[in-house]
């Protein structure tokens, strides 16, 4: 199973980081749709933050794990493209896990 945990900032609700842990198993290796589906949504909204708004977040990606999290952002309007980019993802996952909620758990986690 693909374990998802998404944290944000009890103050505001932004998310200020996200972990992916895990293989969904769906199918065989090179034939998940699970796993390649959200290794695409958070690998590619990593990249898309980095390359639309510059932000670079401190990252960290292994077979079966990728970790961010957000640096501080001091320009509003990059904060906010930023924000908007990390909602997309949650909402793409969560779109997968109401088809396939077998093989991925997606909590969220207030700090």
């Amino acid at each position: 199973m693909i374990n998802v945990r998404i944290t944000r900032n009890s103050s505001q609700g932004t998310i200020v980081g996200f972990a992916v842990k895990g293989h969904a198993e769906y199918g065989r290796r090179g034939k998940d749709i699970v796993c390649a589906g959200v290794s695409t949504v958070t690998v590619g909204t990593v990249n898309a933050i980095e390359s639309l708004t510059g932000v670079v977040l401190d990252s960290s990606v292994k077979d079966g794990f990728l970790s961010a999290t957000l640096v501080p952002v001091e320009d509003p309007e990059t904060a906010a493209k930023v924000q908007l980019l990390l909602e997309s993802m949650t909402v793409m996952l969560k779109s997968i896990a109401e088809t396939y909620r077998k093989y991925i758990h997606i909590q969220e986690v207030i700090l």
